[in-house]
């Protein structure tokens, strides 16, 4: 611990309630391996999932969606892998970039950064954020699993506790 951030390791245990979402035009709910990831993740962290949907790369349906996980109140938390590259179908970063009422630049430089030492420059190909719509967490993760796995593990799921406390002040 450093004299930085003294206390934020105080009390980062408290669970959320999670939506999870999956952007993809191949995935299916048999063969979304990152979707499950999250939850399998997430539910051993003692998080609740209470919604899970898989949607195609449309900018219409994902911003609706998003608008409509943001404002129920039984979602805390939405988890979203998918779309994050560059090709002309993810449309996730812009999306979402213009959604947010506070950003978290940091996630986005640290799993780019974290992903840079197991992939090499590959990482710069992803533009995953995160960030706040109003009162609720928002992360976006490219749709890989180890990039699933590596984003839960290494930086949503340990300070996660922390975030749902700080986001609700």
């Amino acid at each position: 611990m450093t004299a930085f951030a003294p206390d934020h390791s105080r009390n980062l245990s408290g669970t959320g309630k999670v939506a999870v979402v999956t952007l993809s035009d191949t995935r299916t709910e048999k063969n979304d391996t990152g979707g499950d990831i999250i939850v399998e993740l997430a539910t051993k962290s003692g998080h609740q999932i209470v919604k899970r949907t898989l949607l195609k790369e449309d900018p219409q349906q994902i911003t609706k969606a998003v608008q409509q996980l943001a404002i129920d109140p039984s979602v805390e938390v939405i988890l979203m892998t998918g779309g994050t590259g560059i090709s002309r179908r993810d449309n996730t970063y812009e999306i979402i970039a213009g959604m947010l009422t506070r950003q978290m630049p940091g996630y986005g430089e640290l799993f780019r950064t974290l992903s840079y030492q197991e992939i090499g420059p590959a990482a710069m190909l992803s533009r995953a954020q995160a960030g706040l719509l109003e009162q609720t967490l928002l992360f976006t993760m490219p749709g890989s699993p180890g990039a699933v796995r590596l984003a839960m593990e290494k930086l949503i799921l340990p300070e996660l506790g922390h975030l749902l406390q700080e986001s609700q002040r």
